[in-house]
């Protein structure tokens, strides 16, 4: 598909459920990307992550943190990841939370593939472009 094309970026994963994280890393990495998958919100803030080339695709529903509670984490963090939430559940209460974290994207599960790989492309393109 687009092998190559995107291997030097990162996208990092976070969902609960193990079947939906098994079929995105396979898109992503058919898509060619570095994957790097966690099962927590709290998992991925152990790792030392990097925001060149990267972003974070995580379900609204992994974490009992409120989106502005997220982003003041980035902020103190000094980690400048553009973020794209999933949720199963099309609610008011997960898309508050997805515009207090400043997400770059909401999609509501199950994900159309082709639009979340477009709206990756996008979101990869406009951090490139930004200066933090």
């Amino acid at each position: 598909m687009f092998r190559g094309m995107n291997s030097r970026r990162t996208v990092y994963l976070i969902d609960d459920d193990p079947s939906a994280r098994k079929g995105l890393k396979r898109l992503l990495d058919a898509a060619g990307y570095n994957v790097e998958v966690f099962s927590s919100f709290e998992k991925f803030l152990q790792i030392e992550a990097t925001d060149s080339d990267a972003c974070l695709i995580m379900d609204t529903q992994v974490s009992d943190l409120s989106g502005s509670e997220m982003h003041k984490i980035f902020i103190q963090k000094n980690l400048h990841l553009a973020v794209i939430f999933l949720s199963a559940h099309h609610d008011k209460e997960s898309r508050d939370k997805a515009r207090a974290a400043k997400a770059a994207g909401f999609f509501r599960k199950p994900i159309d593939g082709p639009a979340l790989l477009d709206a990756i492309i996008w979101t990869l393109e406009t951090n490139d472009q930004e200066s933090f």
